[in-house]
């Protein structure tokens, strides 16, 4: 299949998955508070300025990078889905992009009236997070052309599907969160002064989200592959014209080349020669 098919391509599948990563970071930290009392405001602005006696866990998404361990190329491959219904004669082909797998970096503070306060708070955090770090397990997000949003099954997709030990032989969704050690004192520091914020101690996370674009629905299609080379002419590379080459791909020299004739590289050189002493000239004597 050729990398511009002529079929337009469908709605995106999981654009929004980073928000839901920042939004199930909220959810867990709410969800899992059980020190008592009212649970700690969660804010997403490094400004924020709490009340008297507030507590406040700041949750920051400050950097977005792909990831450079799992580059790939962008052509259009088959999506892993099956989708029954389909005319066994004529069956329907989906093909989709690999997914752009994204690394979402996190700083996470802690704000109290008390820096004892704030510093058990940090602490639980940062136990509860350990303890907890899948933020989405569930099915994966495919929407069709025609706008149906099903799993790799085929079926309606529902987030909240029980998932058995096996998965059910279905594509699954993990994010997780990683503790790493991403900024530097200075750069937080510089982080807070940007945002007018006063410094306080941070945690930063990772997470890791594949993030899968629009699916096309195509008939049979005909896979060309280019003629296949012998392997001597695919060790020797290149051919060059009037030239020969070798088996690693290096070109043969066609006659031997003496010294004089190699290249000085830089600007033209001057022929200088030292100054000949004249036989007739009168020596100075040595008294």
């Amino acid at each position: 299949m050729s990398d511009q098919p002529l079929l337009t391509p469908g709605p995106l599948s999981s654009y929004n998955v980073v928000g839901e990563v920042t939004e199930g970071l909220h959810r867990l930290l709410l969800d899992r508070y059980d020190l008592g009392g009212q649970p700690p405001r969660i804010e997403e602005e490094l400004s924020f300025v709490p009340k008297d006696r507030e507590e406040v866990i700041y949750i920051y998404m400050y950097r977005a990078i792909q990831n450079p361990n799992m580059l790939t190329e962008k052509r259009w491959r088959q999506a892993p889905i099956e989708v029954p219904g389909d005319d066994p004669d004529k069956p329907t082909i989906y093909y989709q992009r690999p997914p752009l797998v994204m690394d979402l970096f996190y700083l996470i503070s802690v704000h109290s009236k008390f820096r004892s306060d704030a510093e058990r708070l940090l602490g639980w955090t940062l136990m509860t997070m350990w303890e907890n770090a899948l933020l989405l397990r569930r099915p994966r997000r495919f929407v069709l052309p025609d706008g149906r949003v099903i799993d790799s099954k085929g079926r309606d997709w529902d987030p909240e599907r029980e998932l058995d030990g096996d998965d059910d032989g279905v594509h699954v969704e993990r994010v997780a969160l990683s503790l790493v050690d991403d900024l530097t004192i200075g750069d937080a520091i510089n982080l807070f002064t940007i945002h007018e914020a006063p410094y306080r101690p941070f945690l930063t996370y990772r997470a890791r989200v594949a993030m899968t674009g629009s699916i096309i629905a195509t008939g049979e299609t005909q896979v060309r592959a280019p003629r296949a080379m012998p392997v001597s002419d695919t060790l020797r590379g290149p051919q060059v014209p009037g030239r020969e080459v070798t088996r690693t791909g290096r070109i043969k020299s066609t006659g031997r080349r003496t010294k004089k004739d190699w290249p000085v590289p830089g600007p033209t050189g001057h022929d200088l020669r030292p100054l000949e002493e004249d036989p007739n000239a009168d020596k100075e004597s040595e008294d």
